[in-house]
C-alpha cells in the first residue's frame, strides 16, 4: 500500500505546478491590463484637460478680440459724431454770417432807398438835411378825433418819441430829448434829440397821420455850435 501512494506523489507535484503557473500567468494578465487602463485613463484626463484650456484660451482670445472690436466701432461712431456735429456747427455759423451779412447789406439798401439828402437849406444852423417819402408812422393806440398834447407820459408824447428814435437811429432809453413842441400846426411838432455821449445833434420835423400815429417828416442834422 505504501508503494502505490508513492508512485502517485509525483504526478500531484506536477499539476500543483501547473496549478500555480497558471494562477501566476492569470495575475500578471491582470496586472498588464490594470495598469494599461491606468495608462490610457491617465492619458485620457491629460489629453482633456489640455482641451479645456485650449478651448478656455481660445474663447478668452475670440471674447478679448470681439470686445476690443466693438470698443474700435463704438470709438470711430463717437469719433463720426462729433465731426458731423462740428460740420454742423460751422454750416448753422456760416448761414448765421451770411444772413447777417445779406441783412445788412439789405438794411443799407433801404436806408439808402429810402432817405434823400436835401442839400439845399436856408437855416444856417443845419448841417444836412433827410426826408423819405417812406418813412411809415409809428403806430397809435388813440382813436377819435386828435388833439396834440405835449405833456409827458401821455400818448402823444410817448408815440413821439418813439417817431424820433425810428427817425434818427437813437434808442430811446440812450436818447436825450432838448426840446419836443409845436411844430406850427395843430398836428404837426418839432423835436430836437441827440444821443448821450455823442455831439451830434438832430431836429425832427414830426407829423400826425390819423389813425397811424405819427411820422418823420424831415431830419436835420444840427452844427455843433448850435444852441438847440
Amino acid at each position: 500500500m505504501s508503494k502505490k501512494f508513492s508512485g502517485m506523489q509525483p504526478d500531484s507535484r506536477l499539476d500543483a505546478r501547473e496549478k500555480k503557473r497558471k494562477i501566476n500567468k492569470f495575475y500578471n494578465i491582470a496586472i498588464t491590463l490594470v495598469v494599461v487602463l491606468i495608462v490610457v485613463v491617465g492619458l485620457s484626463i491629460f489629453l482633456s484637460n489640455n482641451s479645456d484650456s485650449d478651448t478656455a484660451t481660445t474663447e478668452k482670445t475670440t471674447k478679448e478680440t470681439n470686445t476690443a472690436s466693438t470698443d474700435n466701432k463704438e470709438k470711430e461712431k463717437a469719433e463720426k459724431a462729433a465731426e458731423e456735429e462740428k460740420a454742423a456747427e460751422e454750416e448753422a455759423l456760416k448761414e448765421e454770417s451770411t444772413e447777417e451779412e445779406a441783412d445788412e447789406s439789405t438794411t443799407e439798401d433801404d436806408s439808402e432807398a429810402k432817405v434823400t439828402e436835401i442839400e439845399e437849406t436856408d437855416d444856417e444852423n443845419v448841417e444836412k438835411a433827410y426826408k423819405s417819402d417812406d418813412w411809415e408812422p409809428v403806430g397809435t393806440e388813440q382813436s377819435g378825433e386828435h388833439v396834440t398834447s405835449f405833456d409827458k407820459g401821455s400818448a402823444d408824447w410817448k408815440e413821439m418819441t418813439t417817431a424820433l428814435s425810428s427817425s434818427t437811429g437813437i434808442a430811446e432809453g440812450d436818447m436825450t430829448i432838448w426840446r419836443l413842441g409845436n411844430g406850427g400846426a395843430p398836428n404837426k411838432a418839432t423835436g430836437t434829440v441827440s444821443a448821450k455821449n455823442d455831439d451830434k445833434t438832430y431836429r425832427v420835423q414830426l407829423e400826425w397821420v390819423d389813425g397811424s400815429g405819427w411820422r418823420a417828416a424831415k431830419v436835420e442834422e444840427l452844427k455843433q455850435n448850435d444852441q438847440r
